[in-house]
């Protein structure tokens, strides 16, 4: 039997359809709805009117998210759920910051057949520094509301104990590096990324209330130096853009920054021998195939390939208490 096999016709509609609920939400994010639903119930007029909209299309976008409990629907007023309050609207503290990503790659995930028959990515701007200001907002974002999520549980789960310097590679707005300085206090972190991410993840630094503690570089992990002196180099959400040769060439610069007794972690979709667990993974070897000209998830083997190719050691596949996967080398 194979993973999750469908059994009925009904299940294998649902699934096709389902990208329609999806263009529901994504456009009403895009449109800005929910930020013009707070507080007191509107009509669907004055809602296409701030918009800029379709008074006949915004109201049947309106029902539809109704029928979605996203928004609430009485007497012909609208208005935003408690829910979708909190994580739809964008001032939130809360705010789902991943959709504008979803709305960005929507248009990637298009070309999928494309790609299926040439192998490759069909988008003409596929790498980070091609991609405008808002897309790589939008991405940064989203990978920070994944790794704020993530990192006091990594955090707890990795042996940080004896950590003085660690590096965080292509770290974005650097909520991993929080989360360990979090909790082992004489920490000190610095941030590896590009040129125009490193001003979005200086806002995040000062956010953190942790400035004293972290500091940035600026370059590209393929072609500069990582320097050295560090006890743990993070890699994390980082080796699915490469290709098996950039991830190699990456994994032995990282080992060659770490101190002796140091540790490399790798953060990523681990996939299964095979390729076909975790599912999650599965799916988004796909969305680097659309994505990028040679990104990828990679199997445990693999990885460990690189590692040992790099001189660590001792390493090991370790989950956290959710299952985030975490793959360890150790450099003596």
């Amino acid at each position: 039997m194979a993973v999750n096999e469908i059994t009925s016709p009904d299940e294998i509609l649902k699934m096709v359809n389902a990208f329609r609920v999806s263009r529901i939400i994504l456009t009403a994010d895009e449109l800005g709805v929910f930020d013009h639903m707070q507080g007191k119930g509107v009509t669907s007029k004055s809602v296409a009117d701030d918009l800029h909209t379709s008074p006949r299309a915004t109201d049947r976008l309106l029902n539809a998210l109704v029928t979605l409990g996203l928004i609430t629907k009485q007497e012909g007023l609208f208005k935003n759920t408690g829910f979708s309050g909190r994580f739809l609207v964008k001032s939130s503290p809360s705010y789902l910051g991943s959709l504008g990503l979803a709305n960005q790659t929507w248009k990637t995930w298009s070309t999928l057949s494309e790609a299926v028959r040439m192998g490759t990515t069909v988008v003409m701007e596929h790498s980070i520094n091609e991609r405008t200001e808002e897309w790589r907002g939008s991405f940064i974002s989203a990978m920070h509301a994944r790794a704020a999520d993530q990192a006091p549980e990594v955090a707890g789960t990795l042996d940080i104990t004896n950590c003085r310097k660690i590096l965080d590679v292509g770290g974005g707005s650097g909520a991993f590096a929080y989360a360990m300085i979090r909790e082992n206090p004489q920490i000190h972190a610095v941030i590896f990324d590009l040129p125009n991410i490193i001003p979005m993840t200086r806002g995040y630094i000062e956010n953190s209330g942790l400035a004293s503690q972290v500091t940035t570089v600026t370059g590209d992990y393929l072609a500069d130096s990582l320097g050295n002196g560090y006890d743990l180099v993070l890699m994390s959400a980082i080796i699915h853009i490469n290709s098996p040769a950039e991830n190699q060439l990456l994994i032995r610069k990282g080992a060659e920054a770490l101190n002796s007794g140091g540790q490399l972690v790798i953060l990523d979709h681990i996939m299964s021998e095979d390729r076909t667990e975790p599912q999650t993974g599965a799916v988004f070897a796909l969305n680097m195939l659309v994505g990028t000209f040679h990104g990828d998830t990679y199997t445990r083997n693999e990885i460990r390939s690189w590692m040992l190719h790099a001189g660590l050691n001792e390493i090991e596949l370790k989950l956290t208490p959710s299952g985030i996967q975490l793959m360890i080398g150790k450099k003596y």
